[in-house]
C-alpha cells in the first residue's frame, strides 16, 4: 500500500485488501485527471469564446497556443503520478524513471507551448487585417525561426541535463567536432549564411518579383528557408533555388521599380518625308497631355534613323503604374492614339519594301513565249 498520509477507510480495506488497495488509488487518480482534463477543456475553450470578442489579439494568441500544451500537461501530471503508485508496488528502477520521464515531459510542453505562441505571433505581426502598418514578412519569418530554432536547442539541452548527461561534456565535443562537421556540411552552412545574408541584405522579400541575368531564375518569392528559396515562375512551377547562389549572382528585383518604361520605335514612310516632324510635335503633345504618363521622368520623342524602309522615330517615356497588367493598357493606349496621329496627318506606317529601278534602254517582254510543240 502506498504511504500517502491518509489513512483508507475500513470498508474499503475489506474488500480490496491491503495489498491490492493501489489498484484503487491508481482508478481514482485516472478518474479525477480525466475528469480535469474535460472541465479543463471546457473552460479553455470558453475563454477562448470570450477573448475572441475583444480587440486585443494577444489573448487570443496566448490561448490557442496554450489549449493543447495545457491539456497533455493534466494528462501528464495525472498519467505519472498514477505510474508513481503502481511504481511503489514494483521495482525501485521502474519507481525512479517515473520522475525523469515527468521532467522531460514537462519540458517538452513548455517548448511546445512557445513555439505554438511564436508562430501564431508571426501571423499577428504581419496581418494587415490587425495593423494598418504590418511588419515586414521576411523579417518577422527570419525572427520567428531563430527564435523557433534557440527554444528547440535550449529544450534539447535541458532534457539532456533531466536525463543525466553533462551537457557541458556536449558542448565541448561540439568544439571539438566543429571542425569536422564544418567541413562535412560545407554546401549546408554556405545555404545558411546565403540565407541569413539575404535576411539582412534584404535585396528581395516574400511576394517580390525577381529575376537574374545571370542564371535562368524568374519568378515571384513564395518562402526564404534556411536552406533554399522557394520562387514560383511564371508558368505556376515551383523552383528551389539554394540559397547560396545568391551571394554568387546579380539580383533583379523588378517589384521595387517606381515606374515601367515605354520605349518604341515608329516608321514611317518615306513618301511622308514631309509630315514626320508634324507627327513628332503632335505624339510629344498627346504623351505631355496623358494622365498615365509621369511628366516627372524622362519623356522623348525624335526622329531617330534612316532606316532601309523607314523614317524612324522612338518613344521614350515611364507610365505612373508599375502594375504589369495595367502598364500593358496603357501601353496599348498610347500606341493606338500614335496610330491615329500618323493617320490623321495622311501618313502611313512603313513595311519592308524594295524598289527596282530600270534603265530606259531596257525593255519587259510582257508577252509569254509559246510553247514549243513537239
Amino acid at each position: 500500500m502506498v504511504k500517502s498520509g491518509i489513512a483508507p477507510p475500513q470498508w474499503l480495506l475489506e474488500i480490496t485488501g491491503e495489498k491490492n488497495l493501489w489498484v484503487v488509488e491508481v482508478f481514482v487518480v485516472v478518474l479525477i485527471t480525466t475528469i480535469v482534463a474535460l472541465a479543463l477543456r471546457v473552460i479553455l475553450n470558453r475563454l477562448l469564446t470570450e477573448a475572441g470578442k475583444t480587440k486585443n489579439v494577444w489573448d487570443d494568441t496566448l490561448i490557442e497556443a496554450a489549449i493543447k500544451p495545457v491539456r497533455w500537461l493534466v494528462w501528464l501530471v495525472g498519467l505519472s503520478w498514477a505510474a508513481d503508485l503502481a511504481a511503489s508496488q514494483a521495482e525501485a528502477s521502474l519507481l525512479q524513471a517515473v520522475e525523469p520521464i515527468r521532467q522531460v515531459g514537462v519540458v517538452v510542453l513548455l517548448a511546445w507551448f512557445i513555439v505554438r505562441f511564436i508562430i501564431r505571433a508571426e501571423v499577428n505581426l504581419t496581418d494587415p487585417k490587425i495593423h494598418a502598418d504590418p511588419m515586414d514578412k521576411t523579417t518577422v519569418s527570419a525572427v520567428g525561426k531563430l527564435l523557433r530554432i534557440s527554444v528547440l536547442i535550449t529544450s534539447g539541452l535541458v532534457i539532456l541535463q533531466t536525463m543525466g548527461y553533462s551537457v557541458s561534456g556536449i558542448l565541448a565535443f561540439g568544439g571539438v567536432g566543429g571542425l569536422a562537421v564544418g567541413l562535412a556540411a560545407k554546401d549546408l552552412l554556405a545555404n545558411f549564411f546565403g540565407g541569413l545574408m539575404v535576411y539582412m541584405d534584404r535585396p528581395f522579400k516574400v511576394g517580390d518579383w525577381i529575376r537574374s541575368p545571370d542564371r535562368k531564375i524568374e519568378g515571384t518569392v513564395e518562402d526564404i528557408g534556411w536552406r533554399v528559396t522557394r520562387i514560383r515562375t511564371f508558368d505556376k512551377r515551383p523552383l528551389y533555388v539554394p540559397n547560396a547562389i545568391f551571394t554568387q549572382i546579380s539580383i533583379e528585383n523588378p517589384s521595387r521599380m517606381d515606374n515601367r518604361r515605354i520605349y518604341e520605335t515608329i516608321g514611317l514612310r518615306y513618301d511622308d518625308v514631309g509630315k514626320v516632324a508634324l507627327i513628332v510635335a503632335d505624339v510629344t503633345a498627346m504623351l505631355k497631355e496623358h494622365k498615365e504618363i509621369d511628366q516627372a521622368q524622362t519623356l522623348i520623342v525624335n526622329f531617330n534613323a534612316f532606316a532601309p524602309s523607314s523614317l524612324d522615330f522612338f518613344v521614350y517615356a515611364f507610365t505612373k503604374t508599375v502594375n504589369w497588367v495595367h502598364f500593358h493598357e496603357i501601353k496599348q493606349d498610347v500606341m493606338l492614339k500614335i496610330l491615329d496621329i500618323i493617320e490623321q496627318r495622311g501618313a502611313e506606317c512603313a513595311f519592308p519594301t524594295s524598289t527596282v529601278h530600270i534603265p530606259e534602254a531596257v525593255a519587259i517582254n510582257s508577252s509569254s513565249p509559246e510553247p514549243a510543240t513537239v
